[in-house]
């Protein structure tokens, strides 16, 4: 049991995730994405738009997959969870140690995800905006990182790798700029 609580490689756990998509494709005709499941919730739930009224049922197979993700990351989070703190790479660490941010705290660093953290005003402010900017930019690209960036760049579309593109450059903006600046918004 000790091989599942510890991090696999990438050249195991990237070809499992890639081999997802021709998987779904021959045996359902189905594409590989997460974001398209909040819809499918809001017509299951009888929303009156006319976006969300459409068959629903023909794609719950989506909801069965997400309920498995978050079953996943239930068992994986809490059953199997691995006592060791997660290894970074040193440089890495440093940084976020100059940022205030312990490396030591697991997957999810307690600064900025504890209670305390999220249910102070700007820590909510920044949870309701990113909330909020991650469904306009998964709507506004027509799919999320998933999405695009496994089924859309397999499938070889040109939109899928601009927003790829779009998902790294943001992620480094982020990381270099927005993260440090909030970092010292929550002290």
């Amino acid at each position: 049991m000790d091989w599942l609580t510890q991090p696999w490689p990438w050249y195991v756990a990237g070809p499992l995730i890639g081999l997802t998509v021709p998987l779904l494709l021959l045996i359902g005709n189905r594409r590989f994405g997460i974001s398209s499941s909040l819809r499918h919730v809001c017509a299951a739930l009888g929303s009156r738009l006319p976006f969300f009224r459409y068959d629903w049922r023909a794609e719950s197979w989506n909801l069965a997959f997400v309920l498995g993700i978050v079953l996943g990351g239930f068992v994986a989070g809490v059953l199997l969870t691995n006592p060791n703190p997660v290894q970074l790479n040193p440089q890495t660490a440093g940084a976020l140690q100059q940022m205030g941010v312990s490396a030591d705290s697991g997957f999810v660093p307690k600064e900025l995800f504890s209670w305390q953290a999220v249910l102070s005003p700007v820590g909510f402010l920044f949870l309701l905006l990113g909330g909020f900017l991650i469904g306009f930019g998964a709507r506004w690209a027509a799919g999320c990182t998933s999405g695009h960036s496994i089924t859309g760049l397999a499938a070889l579309q040109l939109p899928s790798l601009l927003a790829t593109l779009g998902f790294f450059a943001g992620g480094l903006v982020a990381a270099h700029f927005i993260l440090p600046w909030a970092l010292g918004l929550l002290r």
